[in-house]
């Protein structure tokens, strides 16, 4: 057995040592290794692994039925799915992982139930240190870390999220036009009091639930060995890493998951939702949002934790173990130009191409596995456009981690509606790559320097991922 594990870290530490060149040229059409799906209809994000063990398909649809199911009020018949509020976003995990996929920002004719703000207002001197130790952020002293939207019968929602869009155009070295939006929010009808004249917010449109088991299988080393926090190179890059509070080992550690890395798993992420977007407690998040001025300790609740152990490790399980969709059309010669294009133009300096899972305990579907996410983790500044002004643990106010790229180009199809970026204002793919600045400026203005034919091509590139 000693030697199985020897000749599998042999293996896993060669395929490491090849995945960092820079950048690779994908020749799987299979993104998400051996678990990759061939679905590309609305359902494309849904699938278990292809790969996952018959013996654990019964455990991934009972953590879909909990993650896709709505959550009611206590005290209710269903016990197992009670205990919504008072203060909530939404009432399921798929009211905001439309088909386990992308959000969509509020239209004219759309709600804003997959979009959030975050709350939070800057430090204010030594008392505020544990939070920022724990939390990464001081939250908003009566609305606290998210703005809550809606409410139970009995309770009043936090406020009304107004979203106004204005339009312009941006003009390419060509003279193309593209037409562009930027969102002006705004809070208003609070219920619960002014909000303090330093909130800080943050937009947050969910993102895609696909292959977050596999991101969690990449190596930490790895992930270290590509951060240039000081840019030692000299490329303009300065990835890093994000240091947050792992809650079970009562440590901080690597972050990787979330808009700004500040989680550091895939439960966690998890019970950080269910109790921020749903009002739902378990065990590793005990407490809602709800602060102590709002009253919430009156209504009843769904139990101590409403989300049992049991439950909770089914979610985190499904979570893990939704498949990647293979690449489409990477025979085409169009694609082929714009991946070459992608390259020169620096984009895989952030979108790293490939990565080489480890060993997982008991999840060998996870394991030693070549995947193409087109992501290095990491942090990154995007420049004054993208930026949201507030921290996160390490991350600052511009920046934000670089968001895995596979399965883009099934992204409206599983959701019509879906937002590129952090919050959902790019309304389509270039729209997202004309708004990368800071550090991403170079590849953007790149972008703008080609001619249609190179610029079409890049995007029919993107689509195939």
């Amino acid at each position: 057995m000693k030697k199985l594990h020897l000749l599998f870290g042999v293996a896993a530490l060669s395929l490491a040592c090849e995945a960092m060149s820079s950048p690779p040229t994908q020749q799987s059409p299979k993104s998400g290794g051996d678990g990759s799906i061939g679905l590309a209809n609305q359902n494309a994000y849904s699938l278990p692994q292809a790969n996952l063990p018959m013996t654990k398909r019964l455990d991934f649809s009972v953590g879909n039925s909990f993650f896709r199911n709505p959550w009611v009020v206590a005290p209710a018949s269903t016990d197992a799915r009670d205990g919504l509020g008072p203060l909530f976003n939404t009432n399921s995990c798929q009211g905001c992982h439309i088909k386990d996929g992308r959000g969509n920002p509020p239209g004219e004719t759309l709600s804003s139930v997959s979009l959030f703000l975050r709350l939070a207002i800057p430090p204010r001197g030594e008392k505020d240190r544990e939070l920022l130790e724990r939390h990464g952020f001081v939250p908003e002293p009566v609305y606290g870390s998210q703005l809550q939207t809606a409410a139970i019968p009995g309770s009043k929602a936090e406020a009304e999220l107004v979203v106004e869009w204005e339009r312009f155009e941006e003009e390419l070295a060509d003279g193309s036009l593209v037409a562009m939006r930027r969102p002006i929010y705004r809070i208003e009808n609070p219920n619960y009091g002014p909000l303090a004249n330093d909130v800080q917010i943050s937009p947050r449109v969910a993102p895609p639930m696909i292959g977050l088991g596999l991101l969690a299988a990449i190596p930490e080393q790895d992930l270290l060995t590509n951060a240039d926090p000081d840019d030692s190179d000299g490329n303009g890059i300065s990835g890093r890493t994000n240091k947050v509070w792992d809650r079970a080992s009562e440590q901080t550690v690597l972050g990787r998951f979330g808009w700004k890395a500040g989680e550091p798993n895939i439960m966690q992420q998890s019970m950080g939702a269910f109790a921020g977007d749903m009002g739902i407690t378990s065990a590793l998040a005990p407490f809602t949002d709800c602060t102590q001025s709002q009253g919430c300790e009156r209504f009843p609740h769904g139990g101590e934790f409403e989300v049992s152990d049991e439950v909770a490790n089914f979610v985190a399980f499904y979570a893990s173990s939704l498949a990647v969709p293979i690449r489409r059309d990477m025979d085409k010669s169009e694609v082929k130009a714009g991946a070459a294009a992608f390259n020169e133009a620096g984009c895989a300096a952030c979108h790293t191409p490939r990565h080489v899972t480890g060993v997982v305990a008991d999840r060998p579907d996870l394991s030693l596995q070549e995947i193409w996410p087109y992501t290095d983790l990491l942090l990154h500044d995007m420049g004054p456009g993208l930026a949201d002004g507030r921290g996160e643990f390490l991350a600052d106010g511009n920046e934000w981690r670089t968001p895995p790229l596979w399965g883009l180009g099934l992204a409206t199809t599983v959701n019509p509606a879906a937002g590129y970026l952090h919050d959902g204002r790019a309304e389509t793919l270039e729209q997202a790559i004309l708004w990368h600045d800071g550090e991403a400026r170079p590849a953007a203005d790149a972008y703008r320097e080609l001619d249609a034919t190179k610029r079409n091509a890049m995007l029919q590139f993107l689509n195939s991922l």
